[in-house]
């Protein structure tokens, strides 16, 4: 298998910036490259959408609209909560914490009141993304019925 398509193994080193601004909000530059079972919806839909029929060497430049990458803001997971909520933890602006329900960002304080937002980061935000295809290799009937990549940069078991 030599082309990114279900069910294969595809190694990549990407860039993701946001294109009005052209801040960098993710990159494996300087890091081992990302490695994911294609198909498994372990990306968000149009990065692998993007990368199907890729060979190894190839590079892509593509970018992705809000539901193709995490989605529109959904502004009922934006809530306010007593800062009492937070025990010892002292809510500041930009912090990102874990709850129950998942991770969730404080959007702000304001006296007793802290704004959080359980929406992802990116949510909303038109995303561009520069792939290179280092690898893509057949995978294993055991990573496919495990939904995920063993060995070298996946899950060891």
């Amino acid at each position: 298998m030599t082309i990114v398509e279900k069910d294969a193994v595809a190694s990549v080193h990407y860039t993701g910036t946001l294109p009005e601004s052209g801040e960098v909000f993710d990159s494996s530059e300087g890091r081992d490259p990302l490695v994911f079972l294609v198909g498994h919806k372990q990306m968000i839909p149009g990065f692998e959408e993007e990368l199907m029929g890729a060979a190894k060497g190839e590079r892509r430049t593509f970018t992705l609209e809000p539901e193709r990458a995490y989605g529109e803001k959904i502004p009922e997971a934006i809530q306010q909560i007593p800062i009492t909520m937070f025990g010892d933890i002292a809510p500041e602006p930009g912090m990102t914490l874990m709850s129950d329900a998942g991770p969730f960002n404080v959007a702000s304080v304001d006296g007793d009141l802290v704004t959080v937002d359980f929406n992802h980061k990116l949510a909303g935000e038109t995303l561009q993304f520069s792939v290179e295809v280092v690898d893509v290799r057949a995978a294993t009937s055991e990573e496919i019925d495990h939904g995920h990549v063993h060995g070298p940069g996946g899950v060891e078991h």
